[in-house]
């Protein structure tokens, strides 16, 4: 119980939200403003409530002017499948919500209109949830699903590269279908502004994840995965194939054979705590 009141505390609402609201109350559309703040907190409460069963470090919930975002501290090295059922929590969510509000249609607690008005919206705020554009929860399984085959860095990139297509295609469907919705138009703008700041902080994602993964809380991970390096490769280059899921043990070889073996931590201590940025794995092999 101390947990979920510590995490309502986190909720915080954006300026420009508390001036949507007041525009509402001023133009009598609160009742739609209410229930989408109600399924929108919910969602992000979803997410977050089952991040706080993994222990992830929950930073804040912040309710924006066009949906959401449940903020954790926590950087790409987390099991996949805790990372799946979190991402999937938030969806989840309005599953039961439609069920709740037909049962208070059954009951007559909610009338027809907003009755429909609320599933209207429930369904509306799932639905675009899920479009695979960063950073929507369709953008996270995305980027899961990338990670599952490829290294950190090129499941990132991948991830960049589809997002940016789709939301192209959705700006063309949206500018033939409906080119006055300016709502639509908005939260557009929001999510190209925030795959734009994805796409120059990349470098500074990968970093992030690969600080997390040595200094952050070590996960037990089952899957091992070696990578083969030669051993004039930079220790960057083999950084640059870490993969999350995984733990991997470097295979030096020399001469195309194998020469000796090192541990993914050699390989980190190295580059964030030694600061041997420019040293190959085999400067590594000969120092340790």
């Amino acid at each position: 119980m101390t947990s979920i009141l510590q995490l309502l505390f986190k909720i915080h609402i954006h300026p420009l939200l508390w001036a949507l609201m007041l525009l509402s109350v001023v133009t009598a559309q609160f009742k739609t403003m209410l229930m989408l703040l109600i399924i929108v907190l919910i969602h992000e409460l979803g997410h977050s409530v089952c991040a706080m069963y993994f222990s992830w470090r929950i930073k804040s919930i912040v309710l924006l002017p066009f949906g959401g975002a449940a903020e954790v501290d926590e950087h790409g090295n987390r099991p996949l499948k805790e990372e799946m059922l979190v991402i999937a929590a938030g969806p989840a969510q309005h599953i039961w919500m439609a069920g709740a509000a037909y049962l208070l249609h059954l009951l007559g607690v909610l009338g027809t209109s907003d009755y429909q008005l609320f599933m209207f919206y429930n369904l509306s705020v799932l639905l675009f949830n899920l479009i695979p554009v960063w950073p929507l929860d369709g953008g996270k399984f995305l980027f899961l699903l990338f990670s599952l085959h490829k290294p950190f860095q090129h499941a990132h990139k991948g991830m960049l590269l589809v997002s940016w297509g789709i939301l192209a295609v959705y700006c063309a469907v949206l500018a033939f279908a409906d080119p006055l919705q300016l709502n639509l138009w908005a939260i557009t703008l929001f999510l190209f502004y925030q795959l734009t700041m994805e796409h120059r902080q990349r470098r500074f994602v990968l970093m992030r994840f690969l600080m997390e993964r040595y200094y952050g809380r070590q996960q037990d991970i089952a899957k091992l995965k070696p990578i083969t390096a030669d051993q004039n490769d930079s220790i960057f280059h083999v950084l640059l194939q870490f993969q999350r899921g995984f733990k991997h043990q470097i295979i030096v070889e020399r001469n195309g054979e194998k020469w000796s073996q090192l541990d993914e931590n050699e390989l980190l201590h190295a580059y964030f705590n030694e600061h041997r940025t420019g040293s190959t794995v085999g400067e590594l092999v000969y120092a340790y």
